[in-house]
C-alpha cells in the first residue's frame, strides 16, 4: 500500500460504446479521480456524467464477488456460493450435455452491445464449440446500417468528423447525450464553431436541435418517408452529383422514377413536417459539399429499418458524399488481426446457412441471431430446439422486445449461465452466475470490429476483487473445458497480443500510444470501384430478386396502424445517465435520474388531466406500465416518450427488482418483425395514457 497518487491514461468503456480518453487518479488500488484527457483522440477533454460516476461500479457493496449456483426454483433468489472450478465445470458439463443430446446448435451464446474484445472472444468460443448461434441486439443496433451499407455500396458508411464538412445532418442521433459507437460530440461541436451548418431530424428538441439551421420534428417511424422525400427534391431539382451518378451508381433512372412518387407535399402530412422545411433541408444537404449524415441508432428501431437505411445511403451517394473527406466514408482499419481470423470463422464454414435466422429468410451477412428468433427457437423449437444459453454483458429481460415472452424463454431453458457485475433481472433467472471484472480492472482494446477504422487502448487501472474475472478470461477458461485447448491462451492477454501482432506493437507500446487508426485513403472507388455485384453503388439492388429483398427503398405505411383506442404515438430514447438497463444502482447516476419519467407535451397532458409528477399508466395493446409524468414543450403533441430500461435494484421480495413495473418492453411485441433483420417495433407504437 502507498499513499502516492498515480495517474493512468485509459479510455472509457461499458458506460456506452466508449471512446473518451480518460486520466484516472489511483491511490491504494482505488480510483480517487477521473478526468477527461485533453489529448484525447475523439473527445479532446470532454467527459460525461456516466464517466465521472464510473468508478462507483467497482466498489458498490452489492457487486457480485463470488460465483453462485441456484439452489431453489429459478428466479426465487436462492443461491449458494461455489468455487470458480465448480462454476466453470458446471457450465461446461451442462453445455456439453446439451450439445451431446441436441447438437451444438442447441446452445446459444448471447451478448448485448459489444463492450470490448469480450464480444469477439464469445463469437470465437461459439465457432470453436460448433454453434452458429451468437444472439445479439444487432437487429436494432448497428446491423441495419452496416449490412444495408454492405449491400448498397460495399461498406458501412460512417460519418467523418475528422475532416471538415460544410453541413452535417444528425438523423435520429442525440450525439450530446449518447455516444453513437464512438461518434462523440466534441469534434462536431468544434466544426459548428467553424461554420458547419447543422440539420437535425428528431421528434424531440434535443440540445443539437437548438443549434441547427433546420430542425425537422419528424413523426416517429416515418424516417424512410422523409428520406424518400429528400431524394425526390435532390433529383427533381437536379442537385445530384451528375459525374458520380453517371460513373459510379447502378439503377439511378429506376430510383428517379420511383422517388417521383414521394414529393414533399405528399409526404409532409405523413412525416409531420412542412413541405417547405423538407425542401429547404434537402437542398442545403445537396448543395453543401462535403456533407455528412450522422445516422443514429433510432432509425433501426422499427420494422422499416432496411428501407430507411437504404434510402439514406442512396441520398449520400447521389449527392457525391460517399468516401470523401467530411462525408460518409469507408474507414480503413489499422494493421491489426482480421476479424474473421480472430473469431476463427474458418472452423464453421456453413455458419450462414445454419444460424437460426437463416430459416426466416433474413438478409445475407446478418451474422448475429435476432432475439425474436432466438426466443422462437427456445419456445417452439423453430427451426430447431435451443436448450441452453451462456450470456454476458446483456440483460435480455429488460432489453429484448416483449419482456413476458423473454421471461418465458429464459424459464424454459434447460440451462442458463450469466456473467455480470451485478444481480440483474436476467442474472436472477440463471442456474450459474459468474462475477465479472469490469472496465478499469483488466487490459482491453476498444472499438475493434465496429467499422470505424480505429482501436483504443484500455489499460488496466486497478486490480479487481479477488474472485472477479474479466469476461475474456472466463471465456478462455471455458474454451479449454469445452473445446480443444490448442485454440486458447494461457491467459486473456493472449488475445491482445494476437490482435496487435500485425502492427508489431506490444500491448504496453499500444497503451502508451493510446490508439491506432487506419490511414486516410478516400475515393477508393476511383481505382477499385465498389464491392457490390455491379461494382457500383446499387441504388437498385442487383441481387434483390435472388435474396427476396425490395430492389428500391420504399414507404409502405407507418410501422403501426392507427387505432382509436390508442390515439398517441409511443416512442422512447436513451437516458443520458444510463447505458440501456445498466447502472440504476450507481448512486451518483441515480441521483440525477431517480425515477422513470414519461415525457408528454404540456397541452396533451392537459387534455388527459395529467400534471407534472403524476404517476401515469402507459398502455399499448400488448401491456401497461406505470411511470411518472414529465411535462415538456420539446416533444410532439401526438407523441409520448416513455423511459426505457427501468428496473429497481433496491426493491426487495421474492421477485425483487420489480422488472415488470416500469419496463418499456412490457409495451412491445415480436408479433410483427422486419423481414430483413427480424427487427421489432420499439418505436412508433400506438398507445394511450392516463393518471393512475
Amino acid at each position: 500500500m502507498t499513499d502516492t497518487v498515480r495517474r493512468v491514461k485509459t479510455h472509457c468503456a461499458r458506460m456506452d460504446h466508449g471512446g473518451c480518453a480518460l486520466v484516472a487518479e489511483v491511490k491504494n488500488n482505488q480510483i480517487v479521480g477521473i478526468k477527461g484527457d485533453p489529448e484525447g483522440f475523439l473527445n479532446r477533454g470532454y467527459i460525461c456524467p456516466k464517466a465521472l460516476a464510473s468508478p462507483e461500479r467497482l466498489t458498490h457493496p452489492d457487486r457480485l464477488r463470488h460465483p453462485l449456483r441456484r439452489t431453489g426454483r429459478r428466479g426465487t433468489g436462492q443461491w449458494e456460493r461455489i468455487s470458480w472450478q465448480e462454476a466453470l465445470e458446471s457450465v461446461s458439463e451442462n453445455l456439453s450435455r446439451i450439445r451431446a443430446e441436441y447438437g451444438a446448435k442447441a446452445v446459444a451464446f448471447c451478448q448485448g452491445m459489444p463492450k470490448g474484445l469480450e464480444h469477439f472472444v464469445l463469437i470465437r468460443l461459439a465457432n470453436i464449440f460448433g454453434s452458429p448461434n451468437v444472439v445479439a441486439v444487432q437487429d436494432v443496433c448497428h446491423a441495419p446500417r452496416e449490412v444495408s451499407g454492405m449491400h448498397t455500396c460495399g461498406f458501412y458508411p460512417v460519418s467523418d468528423f475528422h475532416h471538415p464538412s460544410k453541413s452535417v445532418m444528425l438523423w435520429g442521433s442525440n450525439i450530446t447525450a449518447t455516444n453513437e459507437e464512438g461518434e462523440i460530440c466534441s469534434m462536431l461541436l468544434h466544426q459548428l464553431k467553424q461554420g458547419t451548418e447543422l440539420i437535425v431530424i428528431d421528434p424531440k428538441q434535443t440540445d443539437m436541435a437548438k443549434k441547427a439551421r433546420y430542425w425537422l420534428q419528424i413523426k416517429p417511424g416515418t424516417d424512410n418517408a422523409l428520406a424518400l422525400a429528400f431524394l425526390h427534391v435532390v433529383i427533381a431539382d437536379e442537385l445530384y452529383d451528375r459525374n458520380f451518378v453517371s460513373a459510379y451508381t447502378h439503377g439511378f433512372d429506376e430510383l428517379a422514377a420511383h422517388v417521383s412518387n414521394y414529393p414533399p407535399e405528399k409526404m409532409a402530412e405523413i412525416v409531420g413536417v412542412p413541405a417547405s422545411l423538407i425542401r429547404d433541408s434537402a437542398r442545403l444537404y445537396a448543395m453543401s459539399h462535403p456533407a455528412a449524415i450522422q445516422w443514429g441508432n433510432a432509425i433501426e428501431h422499427t420494422v422499416r429499418a432496411f428501407d430507411t437505411a437504404r434510402a439514406l445511403i442512396c441520398l449520400m451517394a447521389v449527392c457525391g458524399n460517399l468516401d470523401v473527406p467530411g462525408g460518409n466514408v469507408q474507414a480503413n482499419e489499422p494493421k491489426i488481426l482480421d476479424l474473421g481470423k480472430f473469431v476463427r470463422a474458418d472452423l464453421i464454414p456453413s455458419k450462414a446457412k445454419e444460424m437460426i435466422h437463416a430459416h426466416h429468410g433474413t438478409i445475407p451477412r446478418l451474422m448475429t441471431v435476432p432475439p425474436a428468433f432466438f426466443k422462437k427457437a427456445v419456445l417452439e423449437s423453430v427451426p430447431y430446439p435451443v436448450r441452453g444459453a451462456y450470456m454476458q454483458c446483456t440483460n435480455p429481460l429488460m432489453g429484448y422486445a416483449d419482456s413476458r415472452e423473454t421471461f418465458n424463454a429464459l424459464m424454459n431453458l434447460d440451462f442458463l449461465a450469466v456473467s455480470d457485475i451485478f444481480m440483474t433481472p436476467t442474472a436472477s433467472l440463471a442456474d450459474i452466475v459468474l462475477p465479472a471484472a469490469t472496465h478499469f480492472e483488466f487490459n482491453d482494446i476498444g472499438h475493434y470490429g465496429l467499422g470505424h477504422g480505429y482501436i483504443l487502448a484500455r489499460p488496466k487501472v486497478v486490480d479487481p476483487p479477488e474472485e472477479c474475472r474479466p469476461d475474456m478470461q472466463i471465456l478462455n477458461d471455458l474454451g479449454k473445458l469445452l473445446t480443444p485447448a490448442e485454440y486458447w491462451y494461457e491467459d486473456c492477454n493472449g488475445f491482445l497480443k494476437s490482435l496487435l501482432s500485425p502492427s508489431g506493437l506490444t500491448y504496453e507500446q499500444f497503451a502508451e500510444q493510446g490508439f491506432m487508426k487506419g490511414e486516410n485513403r478516400f475515393q477508393k472507388y476511383l481505382t477499385a470501384g465498389f464491392k457490390t455485384p455491379s461494382g457500383k453503388v446499387e441504388l437498385r439492388l442487383s441481387n434483390a430478386e435472388k435474396f427476396r429483398l425490395p430492389p428500391l427503398p420504399a414507404f409502405a405505411g407507418t410501422p403501426a396502424d392507427d387505432d382509436p383506442d390508442y390515439p398517441l404515438i409511443l416512442t422512447t430514447c436513451k437516458d443520458r445517465y444510463y447505458l440501456h438497463s445498466s447502472y440504476r444502482w450507481v448512486e451518483k447516476l441515480r441521483e440525477k435520474s431517480p425515477c422513470p419519467l414519461t415525457e408528454i407535451h404540456s397541452e396533451t397532458a392537459a387534455i388527459y388531466g395529467i400534471r407534472e409528477g403524476d404517476e401515469v399508466i402507459v398502455s399499448t395493446k400488448y401491456g401497461s406500465i406505470s411511470q411518472f409524468a414529465s411535462l415538456t414543450e420539446t416533444v410532439r403533441k401526438d407523441t409520448v416518450y416513455a423511459a426505457y430500461g427501468w428496473w429497481f435494484p433496491e426493491a426487495k421480495g421474492e421477485n425483487g427488482c420489480e422488472w415488470e413495473k416500469s419496463n418499456f418492453n412490457m409495451l412491445t411485441s415480436t408479433e410483427k418483425l422486419g423481414k430483413e433483420f427480424g427487427t421489432p417495433n420499439l418505436k412508433s407504437i400506438r398507445c394511450n395514457i392516463r393518471r393512475k
